[in-house]
């Protein structure tokens, strides 16, 4: 296979790589789109090659974009070289990345996932907000703990928005998706703590007592976590709170609940 050379604004396959922007065709291809030669070689880095790189034509030549390329084509990927408007066209910015590419998206089920594999995992039900979602994924990355859970209806993890606040971490570590059904049904084989935050719980955070595996529930800065799956917590801790803000962006109380959950 080689490069091949794309300076219609019309063309089939950019027409595609668009339409990643939307869910419906996300779920539709199995497939999403990444910003930035870094994700990129993140990507690579762990194995996993684009199924389509797409480079301006005006790019710098990086030894990085050539590695890519490179591994692109021995993947059989395809790899397109283009003009910036049709960049500006993908990425729906006057001012693009100069290197995009598509990915398969890789999602696990809960049965295909073993709890004692790691000490801790968190889960997250009904997160909506993309950047939240992409730095919980980029701090469970950098804790090294077993994968991000989402329970019911959540924002899109393969989202540009999400992907793009991973800083390459979407590649790390395993997703999974569950319904609360699917997740009360297998609360089961967790046989270490199922942790939950709560104003009134007794536990303070950094000292509660663990056991493993741990796994953290979270739910959305307005409610929290549903009744359904605040009951199958055996654990309730506290962050506490000092000042008048009275709760946290999600993302922070996650980060913070992960930190403690691994002892770092």
């Amino acid at each position: 296979m080689s490069i091949k050379q794309i300076t219609s604004l019309t063309n089939q396959t950019i027409k595609d790589i668009r339409a990643l922007h939307m869910r419906k065709e996300r779920e539709a291809t199995k497939q999403f789109l990444a910003e930035g030669l870094k994700i990129i070689i993140d990507a690579l880095d762990q194995g996993i090659a684009p199924q389509i790189l797409i480079y301006g034509k005006d790019a710098d030549h990086h030894p990085l974009l050539q590695r890519a390329i490179d591994e692109t084509l021995k993947a059989r990927g395809q790899v397109l070289e283009v003009t910036r408007d049709i960049l500006e066209k993908i990425s729906r910015k006057e001012n693009p990345q100069m290197v995009l590419a598509v990915f398969a998206q890789r999602i696990r089920r809960l049965s295909e996932i073993d709890p004692d594999s790691h000490e801790v995992w968190v889960a997250l039900e009904q997160v909506r907000d993309p950047g939240n979602l992409g730095t919980i994924i980029r701090t469970a990355d950098a804790a090294a703990i077993g994968g991000v859970i989402l329970i019911g209806d959540c924002v899109d993890p393969f989202s540009v928005e999400t992907v793009r606040a991973t800083m390459g971490s979407i590649f790390a570590l395993p997703i999974v998706k569950c319904t609360r059904e699917e997740f009360i049904a297998d609360r089961g084989r967790w046989r270490g703590s199922v942790v939950g935050t709560l104003l009134t719980a007794k536990h303070d955070h950094r000292s509660a007592p663990y056991k493993r595996p741990t796994l953290l529930l979270m739910g959305t800065e307005q409610s929290g976590l549903t009744p359904d799956i605040a009951n199958t917590c055996d654990l309730h801790v506290k962050i506490p709170m000092r000042g008048r803000a009275d709760s946290l962006n999600l993302s922070v109380a996650t980060g913070i609940m992960i930190y403690a959950a691994c002892g770092l």
